[in-house]
């Protein structure tokens, strides 16, 4: 289980990669950079888009079009021809900044918010935007990270980062409603969860902030599985591909030695 780098754009913040297993595309953002990722695997391909402010977050449409999260809205990024549009902007403080998000099954947009250009606790929150009208569902978030559902959608699974721990909530599929329910997982350790995903079996892959791994742990139980070591201390989200393999973002670190933050990398769980 050894990460293979396959992309390294000298990014300072490397995040939200997330794969699209109808057209076997991943796609994946440079936050600060405002550049947005489409990447082929079969074809080792990569397009780029920019946009005027940071990105964060990214909703497939179809084939190499996708909706992109900004500080300034949501853009609708069309990788066939390299165009963008804005679509729409859910109604948030001029001091914040989209962060992770997720799609539920209905097609709701779920997205967090933070701090931006400084963090600051309980500011954030978390809303849903669906058919032209938004609602929040959590608020005072400080950093809205890791969201993942069951294969039920039950349940969803939510990282606050500061918190170091996973939350646990009842979802409403028919209204979009949220219920916290409980804690699941907790960190003790130096690291902090980031993005996250879950498998086929509802374990959930965490990415460590200055932990150098992916973990993986049973959100039952509370108990870490397994880890998968990454060469650099900032780790900040996870996705898989078709064959349950998985594409992992990370950051750039304030280790001098650190030359490998900021990269993107595979790792082939069958070997």
């Amino acid at each position: 289980m050894k990460p293979s780098l396959i992309f390294h754009g000298n990014s300072e913040l490397l995040e939200g990669p997330v794969f699209d297993k109808i057209n076997n595309l991943l796609y994946f953002v440079s936050i600060l950079d405002g550049m947005v990722y489409c990447y082929n695997p079969k074809t080792k391909e990569i397009l780029s888009m920019h946009l005027d402010s940071p990105v964060s977050c990214i909703y497939f449409k179809e084939k190499k079009v996708v909706l992109v999260s900004s500080k300034e809205g949501f853009y609708e990024v069309d990788f066939n021809t390299l165009q963008k549009k804005f679509a729409f902007q859910i109604d948030i403080d001029n001091n914040v900044r989209y962060n992770d998000g997720i799609q539920d099954a209905a097609g709701r947009i779920i997205i967090g918010t933070m701090g931006y250009p400084d963090v600051v606790n309980n500011l954030g929150k978390v809303y849903s935007y669906y058919k032209g009208e938004s609602k929040m569902l959590i608020e005072n978030t400080t950093i809205s990270n890791g969201l993942a559902f069951t294969s039920d959608n039950k349940i969803l699974y939510f990282i606050d980062t500061p918190t170091k721990k996973v939350a646990k909530y009842n979802y409403d599929i028919m209204t979009g409603d949220v219920k916290f329910d409980s804690y699941v997982i907790e960190f003790k350790g130096d690291s902090y969860p980031d993005g996250m995903c879950i498998d086929s079996n509802g374990m959930l892959w965490i990415a460590e902030w200055g932990g150098a791994c992916i973990s993986q742990w049973n959100p039952v139980t509370g108990k870490k599985i397994n880890q998968i070591e990454l060469p650099c201390p900032n780790v900040t989200s996870c996705c898989f591909d078709n064959n349950s393999n998985l594409y992992i973002s990370t950051a750039k670190s304030d280790d001098t030695n650190d030359i490998y933050g900021g990269g993107l990398y595979y790792v082939d769980l069958t070997k």
